[in-house]
């Protein structure tokens, strides 16, 4: 059950140059063509709707391809699908996150959807009653745009005193580590004790003495190895789905849980002991004498640190002004409150626990599409005709 912040599009806030822009009008502008994307754009085709999705790496999936080498799925093929397009892999496998970019890759191919790729989005401004888009050297002028880059804008965050370390310590965020091989010899100290915390200090320990640092925040009741998986996880689907939601007072404290991180799935408190893991249930709160230190007063020897810190809210390029003080967009289901045409897919409880899956986020997905066209359904016909 990833997160679905794992499989999302970087975008670029360089300047353009302005001169030999050449201006388009299309109905909806997707950003981003990772799953909530492509399941948008399945349901805006669907509804007859015309789109494009636009998305800055070179191949669809990449954002997938671009992280560790052995990072598999956290949750089984058949819930790993998009609407319309079973996955191809066993029923009960774990994909590969090479499997899942390939399979995002053969989604889109299979239903033609209209992906532009090497187009990095700069800005997304408000204009009269619409929006425009700006890509390199492309004006987009839309009715409406679906902002489906992740919870955080994949902009990475380390602590503000990460570059006061030695500079013979290794530092790498999470988005940049890919194996063993990259770190130096001694010590690896993993700052965050989440998903990804969790699995690259499970990988290190293999080869490297390593501290992992961050609070417990509980796990799933079975390991993954259980037969018992396949009676536990189906439940536990359905709760994500709907128990957990925003419009349940259980799911609203589960939100901001979540929001922290969620309970361990694959790696468990019992293998990370005994692959030798000290974990350290505590924070990394600064530097002495160029080694980090502990909330405890403990100094760790490192030779490498690799900080699994997460993303930082990064909406920069979005300029209209719809993010509360934290940067979270003030959305409820993807809609935003008194911005009618500007919608996000693909947020981290957009609606219920499940969003932050591949399995949630084709609900998500289409209740966006669905207020989409009942958008356009309302507009004037004057403004319906200039669209055709």
């Amino acid at each position: 059950m990833p997160t679905e912040h794992i499989g999302t599009e970087h975008i670029g806030t360089e300047d353009i140059n302005t001169k030999h822009i050449n201006t388009e009008h299309i109905e909806t502008v997707i950003v981003g063509a990772g799953q909530a994307g492509l399941a948008t754009g399945y349901h805006l085709q669907r509804a007859g709707r015309p789109f494009v999705i636009l998305d800055g790496e070179s191949r669809i999936g990449d954002g997938w391809r671009n992280q560790w080498d052995t990072l598999r799925l956290f949750s089984p093929a058949w819930a790993d699908q998009l609407p319309g397009l079973p996955h191809p892999g066993p029923r009960w496998s774990f994909p590969t996150k090479d499997e899942f970019a390939d399979y995002l890759e053969s989604y889109a191919a299979h239903f033609g959807l209209p992906v532009r790729l090497g187009s990095r989005v700069t800005t997304v401004d408000a204009e009269g009653d619409g929006y425009v888009v700006t890509t390199g050297d492309t004006r987009i002028e839309c009715d409406n745009v679906v902002l489906c880059t992740g919870t955080f804008g994949r902009t990475p965050h380390v602590p503000g005193f990460a570059d006061q370390l030695d500079p013979s310590i290794r530092q790498l965020h999470s988005s940049e580590y890919r194996r063993a091989s990259q770190l130096a010899d001694g010590t690896v100290l993993v700052v965050g004790a989440s998903h990804s915390g969790c699995d690259i200090a499970y990988e290190t320990a293999a080869t490297h003495p390593t501290v992992m640092v961050g609070p417990d925040t509980g796990q799933i009741p079975v390991p993954f190895t259980s037969p018992l998986l396949k009676v536990v996880f189906p439940v536990m689907l359905f709760a994500f789905t709907n128990v957990l939601t925003r419009s349940t007072p259980m799911g609203r404290k589960a939100r901001e849980h979540f929001r922290h991180g969620g309970p361990r799935l694959r790696v468990q408190q019992r293998d990370l002991a005994e692959r030798g893991v000290d974990w350290v249930h505590g924070r990394v709160v600064g530097v002495v004498d160029g080694r980090p230190v502990l909330d405890d007063g403990r100094t760790i020897d490192a030779g490498t640190v690799v900080w699994c810190t997460g993303f930082r809210q990064a909406f920069d390029w979005v300029r209209i002004p719809v993010f509360h003080e934290d940067g979270w967009p003030r959305e409820y289901r993807g809609a935003v409150d008194g911005v009618p045409g500007l919608y996000f897919c693909g947020m981290q409880f957009q609606y219920a626990a499940s969003s932050m899956l591949i399995h949630g986020v084709g609900r998500d997905a289409a209740h966006v599409a669905r207020l989409i066209e009942k958008r356009q359904t309302a507009l004037p016909r004057r403004s319906r005709e200039a669209v055709a």
